[in-house]
């Protein structure tokens, strides 16, 4: 099973991506399709053996939309027409003028050119409302609503029903387009939308007008009409320039490459579009150049500006073996690195990719709504209907009041709100993380970190440093210090786990012998033979297991045990030869963190391998209350079950790696210190960042865009509730205008809208404002010691 996010161009109204999901779900071989009309992409799970992406983005063009493929940053993974290659520059900065091919073809269909990217797009509906606007105000002034002004003779000596003939057609049917095209699309794929409405309210309005005016005696009112489509104009206008705005995320991560890039070719240095660096190239990089894509350094150094990636607000130095991450900035030397990671493989696109995948998928109150805004527009249309029947065949009212309670019905259902409630927030929340460093992987885990009553935190790495360091060495009566720290080195030389590196690195400058048989023993330690002699390094469980005695070890073990040390056992054939004490210090960040976790009602957990002593002595020093200690890595999974049986939701903070089992069965996996590695399976939210910290800002905004659905949902619902009967004359004499209910319907839709971006504007515990220098300062003061 494969996933692609495809650009979807064309998508006018907020439940087109409806057609789009319902016919990309017929297709054979298509497991889920979720589709954002705030994003105006698709995302798809399909099975490769069975149907391709080009299949796909056929089936999106048939439905009247336009598709060139998957959404990727055009300039890092699509090959530029060729071109002669220049000599290189000294140096290239940042910016360019691309962005995804959604974003540059999101305007088709709705009369716009198929080159338009979205600020095109909320133009050319701005020019609409203005030309609307320009014509409907001698309409206005010529209509019997304006029978305060004395207007001029129409030109040409026109009867006065044919100028306003002349006026509405130019003030209404050109503008009002869109709608025409929309509608028509979203019947031809089996869908209703608020296309369908508006062309029922203003096509019924204008052809009444027309047929009054040269077929059979009656009221025209093209002003009535005219004036409607302005509200209704600029609603939307208002509206598109609030989802240009909900993508702001998306565009600034691609803002962060480099168009071109600078490369080694047969010998010399040459400049070519990012897109076109091959893996295994030599790149050249001087002061002040974006790295373009991701590598190892090879030769030179410098420090370079990770913060647009990764948030860490210092730079980081960089010599040869070490990686560099595409988008980069280069602060100070110049150096190469050869290409590892290009194209749709950099973390950079990995991260659009990700982002892009949350934003089309739906929280579950959106599928809820999606089916709810569907059915508002056929009850919009019974309404409607029968208002007209009661008024005019049952009460006898005039035909034009009749018809005009009809339109304004019709006019007056909002579905837009309804399908804009929760996407947007979801847009603007899962992009507002994704700037932070923190990336939720679908809009369920949005909703899901909402309802955590408890954080279970992995210590080692989460909560600490991850860097243990060998603090004390207690060697036997008659062994000495040094035999006891070579001895251990010996056995742990070959070792990554974070204890054994920290001995390793005490005893660098002994000479230290050979071993054979190496084992590792888990949750207990390891075996190696040194000169024929078993050798055991572990702890306390693993020496009473094999029966040695520690003597008056025995009691030195349990002093540092009570400080708070991990005791690591040495012992050689058969004998005890001495103890090494290791501590691993808690982060600066971590002890504000519990507290913040701890203020909003959630309670947090440490689990560890560690001993119960050592254990509650970090958890003491943070805060922490509900300790798992001497837990087996293999266990870790089962105590998160355990914490699941009680009754609460958990979610549980680890590296996405050595904690996937834990992550997994957890509601809510947590994969902290991510880096690049974004794409982990296992975990549910990505914190690219090693601070314990961004857990609280996750918690906070997936509350506030919480909220901010949930308002957005009440305000339609309640708006739909009291709409439709003041539309329908329920409370007649006080009745609702077309041009009134235009101005509601519009403004409805809006308010959604902008009330979803007032979340970039929210302050959040944990999101930091005003770029990476500001992520220091806005930590609390024991979170940046």
């Amino acid at each position: 099973m494969s996933t692609v996010t495809l650009e979807v161009g064309g998508l006018f109204e907020e439940l087109d991506h409806l057609g789009v999901e319902k016919q990309l779900s017929a297709e054979k071989g298509v497991r889920r399709a979720s589709a954002n009309p705030a994003s105006g992409s698709v995302t798809v799970d399909y099975d490769e053996t069975i149907t391709s992406v080009e299949r796909l983005r056929r089936k999106v063009n048939s439905c009247g939309f336009r598709c060139r493929g998957s959404v990727t940053p055009r300039h890092v993974c699509e090959p530029a027409a060729p071109a002669g290659v220049r000599p290189a520059p000294t140096s290239h900065r940042g910016g360019h003028g691309g962005g995804t091919p959604a974003q540059d073809e999101m305007a088709h269909e709705m009369g716009h050119g198929s080159g338009m990217d979205m600020a095109d797009m909320v133009r050319d509906m701005r020019n609409r409302f203005w030309i609307a606007l320009v014509f409907t105000i001698p309409i206005f002034i010529y209509s019997p609503m304006g029978g305060m002004f004395t207007p001029p003779a129409p030109p040409f000596g026109l009867d006065l029903d044919l100028w306003l003939f002349f006026l509405g057609s130019i003030a209404i049917v050109y503008p009002s387009w869109p709608f025409f095209t929309a509608a028509w699309r979203a019947l031809r794929n089996g869908i209703l939308n608020m296309a369908v409405l508006v062309v029922l309210s203003v096509g019924t309005g204008y052809v009444f007008s027309v047929g009054s005016t040269f077929f059979f005696p009656g009221v025209q009112f093209y002003e009535a009409v005219a004036v409607l489509l302005v509200f209704i104009l600029l609603g939307h206008w208002l509206e598109m320039r609030a989802r240009a705005g909900a993508s702001a995320a998306i565009r600034a991560l691609l803002d962060l490459a480099p168009p071109m890039a600078t490369v080694l070719r047969d010998g010399r240095e040459v400049e070519i579009p990012t897109s076109e660096v091959q893996a295994g190239e030599t790149v050249v990089i001087r002061p002040g150049n974006k790295i373009p894509v991701d590598g190892e350094v090879v030769e030179g150094e410098s420090l370079v500006d990770e913060s647009m990636l990764t948030g860490e607000s210092m730079p980081v130095n960089k010599g040869p073996g070490d990686q560099v991450i595409g988008a980069t900035i280069n602060k100070s030397g110049s150096f190469r690195y050869r290409a590892t990671k290009v194209g749709a493989d950099t973390a950079l696109a990995q991260i659009v990719k990700l982002v892009q995948e949350a934003q089309n998928s739906k929280a579950p109150a959106q599928l809820l709504a999606d089916r709810a805004s569907q059915w508002l527009v056929l009850i919009a249309i019974l309404i409607g209907l029968a208002t007209f029947a009661v008024w005019f065949w049952w009460i006898g009212s005039p035909l034009l009041f009749a018809l005009t309670l009809t339109i304004t019905v019709f006019v007056i259902a909002c579905p837009d709100a309804l399908g804009l409630a929760t996407p947007m927030a979801v847009m603007v929340g899962t992009g507002l993380g994704a700037t932070h460093g923190i990336l939720f992987k679908n809009a369920g885990a949005l909703e899901d970190a909402t309802k955590l009553d408890v954080i279970v935190f992995d210590k080692t790495g989460t909560l600490t440093m991850g860097q243990p360091r060998v603090v004390e060495v207690v060697a036997a009566e008659d062994r000495e210090e040094d035999e006891v720290l070579w001895t251990a080195a010996a056995v742990e030389r070959g070792s990554d786990h974070p204890l054994a590196l920290a001995i390793v690195e005490r005893a660098e400058g002994f000479d230290v012998p050979e071993t054979r048989a190496f084992l590792n023993l888990e949750g207990k330690g390891a075996r190696a033979e040194i000169e024929g002699e078993t050798v055991f390094l572990g702890n306390r469980r693993l020496m009473d297991e094999e029966k040695i005695e520690l003597g008056a070890l025995a009691e030195e073990a349990e002093r540092l045990k009570g400080a708070g040390r991990t005791v690591v056992h040495v012992a050689r054939g058969g004998r005890i030869l001495g103890l090494v004490a290791i501590a691993d210090a808690p982060r600066p960040s971590a002890k504000a963190a519990v507290t913040k976790l701890r203020e909003r009602g959630v309670e947090v957990a440490m689990l560890t391998g560690d001993n119960e002593g050592t254990a509650k002595r970090i958890a003491s020093e943070l805060g922490i209350d509900i300790v798992l200690a001497d837990v087996l890595p293999g266990q870790k999974a089962d105590k998160v079950k355990e914490l699941q049986a009680q009754g609460k939701r958990v979610g549980m903070v680890g590296d996405g790696v050595n904690d996937a089992p834990a992550l997994t069965q957890a509601d809510v996996g947590f994969a902290i210190g991510a880096g690049t590695d974004v794409a982990m399976e296992s975990a549910d939210v990505v914190l690219m960042r090693s601070d314990p910290y961004d857990i609280v800002g996750a918690i906070e905004l997936s509350r506030a865009t919480l909220r901010k659905m949930h308002q957005n949902l009440f305000w339609a619902v309640a708006y739909n509730v009291v709409a439709f009967p003041m539309a329908a004359g329920v409370f007649y004499p006080l009745v609702v205008s077309p041009e009134v209910a235009a101005l509601a319907m519009s403004g409805s839709s809006a308010l959604v809208a902008v009330n979803a971006l007032l979340l970039k504007r929210t302050r959040l515990e944990g999101i930091d404002r005003g770029g990476p220098d500001a992520a220091v300062s806005a930590r609390p003061a024991e979170a940046v010691e």
